[in-house]
């Protein structure tokens, strides 16, 4: 065994831990407090296995839930952005790219670099297994809003027009589910959740 290599997988290990510390806008299903980075990773592997029969082809699935749950770690040092918040994300790709290097550079040269692959396969997002990824990534909050009234939809007024753009990813990424995300957001317009932009349109 090599105890200085077994020293740095333990020390990124016990690092990322951290994960579990920070949290996001979107609320948990029952709405009753965040969720964080940490179970939002969870989730989504979880929910590449259940919806891997509508990757498109190309998708290597194993390769998606490896993406998944490392894709926020950089969080860790970065924080969590939201996604609707335009001035954190002016400076969010520098925060997360220098996170990574700190963060990966805990481990073994070569898992280091394995696991910077992966994250910078996913921030890419241009390979058909990122592409699902990314997808699924903007599906799980959709469907925790959906489930608690809205959540950070309805709390931080956003539009319909809004939503769109940032579940655009879907349509190319995951096209079979597509109908299923434009169903889930007429329902939020019907609701009452979001605001309809076109009705501003006069």
């Amino acid at each position: 065994m090599q105890i200085n290599r077994l020293t740095q997988q333990i020390q990124f290990i016990i690092e990322i831990d951290r994960l579990k510390q920070v949290m996001r806008q979107t609320l948990l299903t029952d709405g009753s407090r965040r969720e964080n980075s940490a179970e939002h990773s969870w989730h989504l592997a979880v929910m590449a296995i259940a919806l891997a029969e509508y990757a498109p082809e190309g998708v290597d699935i194993f390769h998606a839930i490896k993406m998944l749950l490392i894709h926020d770690l950089v969080e860790i040092d970065a924080g969590d952005t939201f996604c609707y918040d335009v001035q954190g994300n002016e400076s969010k790709a520098e925060r997360e790219a220098q996170a990574a290097l700190r963060l990966f550079g805990l481990l073994p040269a070569d898992q280091g670099r394995e696991l910077r692959l992966l994250w910078d396969e996913f921030e890419a997002g241009e390979t058909p297994t990122a592409k699902f990824a990314v997808a699924l990534d903007r599906i799980q909050p959709l469907l925790q809003n959906q489930q608690n009234g809205g959540g950070t939809l309805h709390i931080h007024s956003i539009r319909r027009d809004q939503v769109m753009k940032r579940l655009a990813p879907v349509e190319t990424g995951a096209p079979e589910l597509w109908p299923f995300v434009l169903q889930v957001i007429d329902g939020f317009v019907a609701a009452g959740y979001l605001k309809d932009d076109t009705a501003l349109i006069t």
